[in-house]
Order: C-alpha cells, then structure tokens, then sequence
C-alpha cells in the first residue's frame, strides 16, 4: 500500500481554513500549525480570565479538518450575538472548558478533534503565552496581535517588523511534523498576524530549514489594511522570505482578477486585489505556478479544490 502524503499547513484563520478544507478531500496526512499570537474579541477574554491559548486560533482549523455532522461543525462556530456570552464561539468555551478540565490546552484540541472526528492535526506553534508586537515605519511599536490587525494608529504606514514577547520555544510536536512532511504550505492568510508569528517561535522556522519537504507559500489574493496595504505579490513573498530562514521553492499566485462589483465590495475595508506581474520573478530561482484560484463567487477568496489540487500536484 502506497504511504500517504504528509502536509503541513502553517497559518492561522480564514486562510489556513480554505487550505485545509480542500486538502481533507485528498488522501494526505494533515497538520496545521497554528499561531498562538491571538489576542483579540473572544480570544482575549479566555486567555485573561482562564489562563488558555488562544482558542480563537485553533478553532476554525479543527472545524476545517471535521467529518463529523454539519450542524456539529456548525455548533461549533456559533457565535453569540448578544447577552454576556457575546463575542464568545461555542468552539472557543467548550475549549477553554476542556482545557480546564483535562489540564492541559494541547489534551483539549485532542479531545475536541474526537469530537469533531477531524482528519489530521491541530498543533499549536508554542505552549507559551505571547503577545505579538510590531514597529511601523515612524517608530511607533503597536502591542498586541488584535491592535495590528484592527489598527486604531495609521494602517498606511507600513509595518518594519514584528516580534514576540516573550521570546518562546517551539511546540516539540510541531517541530516534528515538520521535519517529517513531504510539503510545507504557508498561508494564505494574514501576513503579519497568522502566519509569520509562527515563524517568529524559536524552532519553527529552524526546522523549516532542516526538513526535505517541498515548501509551498500560497500567496493571498487580497491585500488586508494596517497590514499589507499596496503590496504585490512579490511584496508578498520577500515578506515571508525575510522572516523565514530557508526560502520558498513554489510559490502558488491566483492569475484571475475578480469582476469589478466584487472587488469594490472591499472598499469599505480599504483592501485591494493583489496584482501579480510575471516580470517581478524573471531573477527568482523560486518556481512561480500560475493558477485561476479564485473563487467564482461570493467573497474574494481561493476556491479550496483547486487549490487543493495544485498543492497536489506539486507534490506529484
């Protein structure tokens, strides 16, 4: 019997969410490697008052990778709208509750991929409490994942690096899932706030280095504002590649640009579509694989089973 593919997915959020839906159709081993950098909404909450991770950041990974019900999944998500519970998922409590339970956060995430009967792995980057902190191009330093993603201070200024307080060990488990995998696929997602904090985890991006898998970077399709305001995708890359030790050797870049009423929804939110010029990678020695990855409809994303496919076929 021919051994399955192992794939680590390294991220966080909507992103990793989209990677890893398509990827759970394939007959791969799945890891997902999560930020542990959130602190906001109903996050932040459980963290202060409880003590735990950021549930928040391993939430839409396990309910990607279910095979259980969909109104289990969708319990899941829920999310309360008013009341004292507001801003809370049921995902997050019935972590945090686990958590509390079994005494450890990494035991919870086990139990609630029974729960879910997950397909895969959900492993949190560190076990150690840390805060994300960045300093713009005018010197101010911003504290706090949630303040970088939601930027009360000029989200035009551009972010001149990132860090995490204090500085933490990497989680064994993702650090051996790493070295074991045939491909690394990092993002899409939220640059500065999902995927590169992992890489900022002691260990992490040394073992990223080291592993012989085949290292895939997924570049978004929309620039995301406070973050990555007016980048292109070579933006994108030398981003990632400045805070990663050992560079990409694919890079996946959605060649479809989406109809104009679909992009001028995201005017409200001050992102813009990606633009991806062929002549910006004419001196990369990385391989550029074109695609139509965009969803055919409904929010500017990439549609997870072509996505999933081409990650495939890297690997074939």
């Amino acid at each position: 019997m021919k051994e399955k593919k192992r794939i680590v997915v390294i991220g966080g959020g909507t992103g990793t969410y989209t990677v890893l839906s398509g990827l759970k159709k394939h007959e791969v081993e799945l890891s997902a490697v999560v930020s542990m950098a959130d602190d906001g909404g109903s996050s932040r909450i459980l963290r202060e008052e409880f003590g735990v991770l950021p549930p928040g950041s391993v939430r839409p990974a396990l309910v990607a990778l279910s095979n259980a019900e969909k109104s289990v999944a969708d319990l899941f998500s829920f999310r309360f709208s008013n009341g004292s519970l507001k801003e809370h998922n049921i995902g997050n409590l019935l972590l945090t509750a686990l958590a509390q339970n079994l005494g450890s956060f990494e035991k919870a995430i086990e139990e609630a991929g029974k729960i879910l009967n997950i397909k895969g792995r959900v492993i949190p980057s560190t076990l150690e409490n840390v805060r994300l902190m960045a300093e713009l191009e005018n010197g101010e330093v911003i504290k706090g994942e949630t303040n970088i993603d939601i930027p009360a201070h000029d989200g035009n200024l551009k972010i001149e690096k990132i860090w995490l307080e204090p500085t933490c060990k990497a989680n064994p488990k993702a650090v051996e899932a790493i070295l074991e995998a045939d491909a690394i696929v990092i993002g899409p997602g939220d640059l500065f706030t999902s995927i590169i904090p992992n890489f900022l985890v002691d260990g992490i991006s040394e073992a990223c280095s080291k592993t012989k898998a085949k290292k895939i970077y997924v570049c978004n399709i929309m620039t995301k504002f406070g973050e990555t305001s007016g980048f292109s995708s070579k933006d994108f890359l030398n981003t990632i590649e400045k805070y990663l030790k050992d560079g990409i050797q694919y890079m996946l870049v959605n060649t479809k640009t989406p109809l104009p009423e679909r992009i001028k929804t995201y005017e409200k939110e001050q992102a813009e579509f990606v633009v991806y010029a062929p002549e910006d990678f004419k001196d990369s020695s990385i391989t550029i694989v074109e695609k139509d990855l965009l969803r055919p409809n409904g929010f500017i994303r990439h549609d997870s089973d072509v996505l999933a496919q081409s990650i495939m076929n890297i690997l074939k």
